[in-house]
Order: C-alpha cells, then structure tokens, then sequence
C-alpha cells in the first residue's frame, strides 16, 4: 500500500464505519397546497420565525438587485471542482416535525385557519460559466454523464490526444490559451451571438496546482460532429463531445436567474414556497447545471389563499451515501492527495487488490480492505491522514522548484517520522496476528485473509475467509484447523452460509453429453449445444456453441441463447427463430 493508496482506502473505510454506525430517525415532513398553484412546506410558528429572520418590510416584495461583482451566496463557487452532474437535489421539505402527533396538530392548524401571504421576497442571481476541464474534473464529469470509469475516461482521452482533438489530458490547470478564447469569441460571435461576454469570467487557479500544461480543450473549435462521429468510436465521441461543450461553456456569459420566495400564514404556522426561474441561459446552453424552473404563480402580499389540502409525509434520516468514482476524485483534489496522473491508477489498484468493489455505481470497501485500514490506522495512523499525504506533496514540489533541500528533507523525515513509526508498528503487528492467519502460501495457493464468525460444523472452529474474485461474495468459507473438504459458500437463495450441493447424477449426464441442435451459432454458423446448469438451487439451459475452444473466443462471449417459457432468447437478438431450421 503506498501513502496516497492508503489515505483513499482510509476516506472510504471511514465513510463505510459511519454508515455502519447510522441509527436511523424517524421525522415528517408538513406541507399545504393552494387552489392558486403551488405548494408551500411548513417553516415553523410565528414566533420562531420572527426570531430567526432579520427585520425587513413583510408587506413590500424586495426585488434585490445584488452587486454582480460579488458573489451569489446561494450558488457553489464555481472556481470549486465541479462534479458535472445535473443537480440532483432532494426535494422540498418542511421543517423537521419529530412526532406524528405534532405533524398531525400542524395539519389540523392549517384545516381550520385561512391562509394569507405574509411576504414576497425575489431577487435576480447569476451564475458564473464553470472552467475548462483539468483531469481530475473530466473524470468526475465523465463518471457522472458518460458513467465511465476513471481509467477508462483517462484510456479515451489518450486516444483523442494521440488522434490531435484534444489538448494534453494530465493538467490541473484551468488556463486556456489566448488563441482558443480568441477562436472560441470568433465561434460565438457567429453562431451565439447573444452569448458573448463582455468580460470571460476569471476562476481561481486551485492551490498547490504546477500549471505546466493549459486545460483540457478541443484543438479544433470548427471540426465538423458529423465527420467525427464517423471517425470515432461512441465512447471517444462522446468524451470529445463533453469536452467541446466545457470549453466553449467555460467563455459564454453568466446564467441569470430569479429566484421568488412566498412566505404564508394560517393561525400561528407559518408555510414556506421556494421557486426559481431560469431568464437567461448563458453558459447552462452548452454545460447544464442549473436545476430545473420551479415558477410561482404572480401574487400580492396579504392576499387570502384557498386552501386545497394540508399533509404531512413520513420520512427517515439517511446514513451518509458512499463516495462514487468522480465524488472520490473530487474529494482527493480537495484534500490534495494524488496528483492528476495518479487518480485514476490508485482506484484502480483498490479494485484490483479487492480492497473496494463497486456495488450500485459506488465504492463499497471490502472485509479485506477495512482489515487492512484498522491494521494501518494501528501501525501507521499518520499515512493515513490526508494531511500527511498533503504536506508530503507540497514538499516534493518545494524539492522539485529547488526550494528546499532533498538531504536536510529525507534526514529530517526519517528522524522524525519514519524512524518512530516503524517502531509503532513492530509494537501493533503482534495484536493484529492473533485475528489474521499468517500462511507462507506459494504463489497461487489459496490464502485465508481473516476469520469468520461462522464455525465449523465439524470442530467448531471459526472458518477462516478465502478471497475469490469469482465469487459475487468476494470469498468463501474454508476451515483451517485440519477437517477436510469443509468449505462453504454463500447462498444469496437462502441468504446462509451452505455447503456444495453434490451434482445430480442427471445434471452430470447433461454435461458430459450436451445434446447437440439444429441451430447454427450466431458467429461461425457451428451447431449450437444445449447445456444444462443450476441456478440458485433450480435447473436452468440454455444454447451456446458446440465448439469448445471457440466458446472461450471473445467474440463467442455474446452468443449464447437463455431458455423461457417461449423458447430460446437472447437479451439483444430477441427470440431465436426456428422457421428457417432443415429437417
């Protein structure tokens, strides 16, 4: 494990341990609708809101003109790492109520009191262009739109630099050259005329950034989409067309919006509605970010409003999400682990040594990989943190620039850290051997990585864990204590820990003798066999071709054919068609 390995695994083994530890609260949510058009989420009583709120008119609208030289409070800063997915934002909710019965007493206020407007409040917001792409931003926004992969958006993208499409795709800068804003001006002024800024908005270079290539842009503003499409493979045109977009989105003018907030009252609850309308594109043409219109209906202050009904929602708190791909790579950049080179190739090398697996689109660590981060935060807490690893990077730069001295560094580094910590760790590695089978296993043989708490239902000892890749569980259970042939395996069908089940003497005779058919192979035209397996504890077949060594083919991987109730089907071909088959 090296350090910047070490603090990723640490950051998403510390993300799982407080989603372990998450205890769930129940709350609701109350909300009134009018006959008017909209819907406004409980926001306290009278009195509670008069506390929180600052002291303003509450009959005259505030139409705030806010100084465009400073930034909207409301909106990310845009010089932050955009993770380049559509917001995706919760819905409204009320006030947190903790108990039905109070959400129920707020309903019934809200029954059997008219409704009037308190107060509008509207204001107009911008939103300033995001910035050209660095490596770490086309990943996240590559994972997030395209759903590829850090090392598959980073083997793309070397294809459209080697190909000339693209500028150099390990950067962290986010300048571009004076000749691609002037071609990107000239390309605006022709087709987007209304878009093109007075000023292009300037962003924060990110601290510690070396700056030694510009960012990631098209070479060609005016390369024709359709020859491209042609030349290009999907993914490749894809990733090209993302970066064309963050490009010429990054030098249009700023997204105006308005945003409106309607403030009503019945008896001594007070309802909240929140909306906002998108006046001007801008940049959001090319790269959208900007949720979608919420528009409320025009209304007066102190106008009575009918009500149409009032409900409340139950709902519980959620643990924490786990990090996905681009969100881990968002976070990495900001607590300066890693450098843009380095991204992609660490996650890979955690999925690779089965220390996290990707479950639903996320980074979930395995048993092996919260092992290995409780035995690290024991023997090595400092590599773990990502300021360590932060400060070390900020050091190495400072050697490169020749700021500071290589020898007084290492000396100094050895004395103070690495000398102590190897002695923390020789005192944490007896502990950790009493929970970890140590084995001199040759390269290849199985090797026990922990032990479970389930036993061996011959000596009672606890099963040790055998990692296997094959396996949708990651391991199995063998036992080491000398009884021979206790294995068990995972049963997703009866969700328990069971012992191979012995092949019918049936199922062994299918397949021995597939039974050869009619059906030509969809790739070399062979017959196809049907062979017999079981899934889950029940018989299933299907149809693959009878040729054994052009079944491991790649180009075999895809034809293979499912028995239904209807006959033979494929997931892309559909069903197999018989009329065609000689006698």
């Amino acid at each position: 494990m090296g350090r910047v390995q070490s603090a990723t695994l640490h950051i998403l083994c510390d993300r799982e341990r407080q989603i372990q530890a998450f205890v769930p609260q129940d709350y609701w949510s109350v909300f009134v609708e009018y006959v008017e058009g909209f819907r406004a989420f409980y926001k306290g009583s009278a009195a509670t809101v008069a506390r929180n709120k600052p002291q303003r008119n509450p009959v005259q609208p505030a139409l705030a003109q806010p100084d465009p030289s400073q930034p909207d409070p409301s909106q990310p800063d845009p010089s932050q790492p955009d993770d380049a997915a559509l917001p995706n934002k919760p819905l409204q909710e009320s006030e947190r109520v903790t108990t039905e019965a109070e959400a129920n007493r707020l309903v019934a206020i809200a029954q059997n009191h008219p409704h009037k407007i308190l107060s509008i409040e509207g204001k107009q917001a911008s939103r300033t262009p995001p910035p050209p792409f660095v490596t770490s931003t086309l990943q996240q926004a590559a994972g997030s739109r395209l759903h590829l992969s850090p090392e598959k958006t980073m083997q793309v993208a070397q294809s459209l630099y080697e190909a000339g499409l693209i500028t150099y795709m390990r950067t962290d800068s986010i300048a571009l050259s004076p000749e691609f804003c002037a071609q990107a001006r000239q390309w605006l002024e022709a087709n987007d005329p209304a878009n093109v800024p007075k000023k292009t908005a300037s962003h924060r270079q990110v601290k510690g950034s070396q700056e030694a290539h510009e960012a990631i842009r098209p070479t060609d503003l005016y390369r024709p989409s359709k020859e491209l499409r042609l030349e290009l493979t999907d993914d490749a045109f894809a990733l090209y067309v993302l970066i064309w977009k963050r490009a010429i989105a990054s030098q249009c003018q700023s997204a105006r919006l308005r945003q409106t907030q309607i403030m009503t009252q019945s008896g001594s609850a007070q309802w909240l509605a929140k909306g906002q309308v998108i006046e001007f594109l801008g940049y959001s043409k090319y790269w959208n970010n900007l949720s979608a219109d919420t528009d409320l209906p025009a209304l007066q202050p102190g106008q009575t409003l009918t009500l149409q009904q009032a409900a409340h929602e139950a709902k519980q708190t959620q643990p924490p999400p786990r990090y996905s791909e681009p969100k881990l790579i968002q976070v990495m950049e900001r607590k300066g682990i890693g450098r843009p080179s380095t991204y992609a190739p660490t996650l890979q090398t955690l999925k690779q040594r089965t220390y996290v697996d990707i479950q639903k689109g996320t980074l979930q660590p395995t048993t092996l990989g919260l092992e290995v981060d409780a035995f690290l935060q024991d023997a090595l807490p400092d590599l773990l943190e990502a300021e360590f690893t932060a400060q070390m990077e900020q050091s190495l730069d400072q050697i490169a620039a020749g700021k500071q001295e290589w020898q007084h560094y290492l000396n100094t580094w050895n004395q103070t850290y690495f000398i102590p910590a190897l002695a923390q760790a020789r005192q944490a590695i007896p502990s950790h051997l009493t929970t970890r089978p140590i084995s001199g296993a040759a390269k290849g043989q199985q090797t026990p990585t922990a032990f479970s708490k389930t036993r061996c239902p011959q000596c009672q000892k606890p099963l040790a864990k055998i990692m296997s890749r094959k396996l949708k569980k990651k391991y199995f259970l063998r036992c080491v204590a000398g009884c021979e042939e206790v294995v068990l395996f995972w049963s997703e069908f009866s969700r328990q820990w069971e012992q191979p089940r012995p092949k019918t003497l049936e199922s062994l005779r299918n397949q021995a003798d597939a039974v050869l058919t009619q059906h030509p192979c969809p790739v070399c035209k062979k017959p196809m066999e049907e062979y017999c397996y079981e899934k889950e504890g029940q018989p299933k077949k299907l149809l693959r071709c009878s040729d054994g060594k052009a079944r491991g083919d790649r180009s075999h991987q895809d034809a293979v054919y499912f028995q239904t109730s209807k006959g033979w089907w494929h997931p892309k071909r559909g069903e197999l068609a018989t009329q065609n088959l000689t006698p």
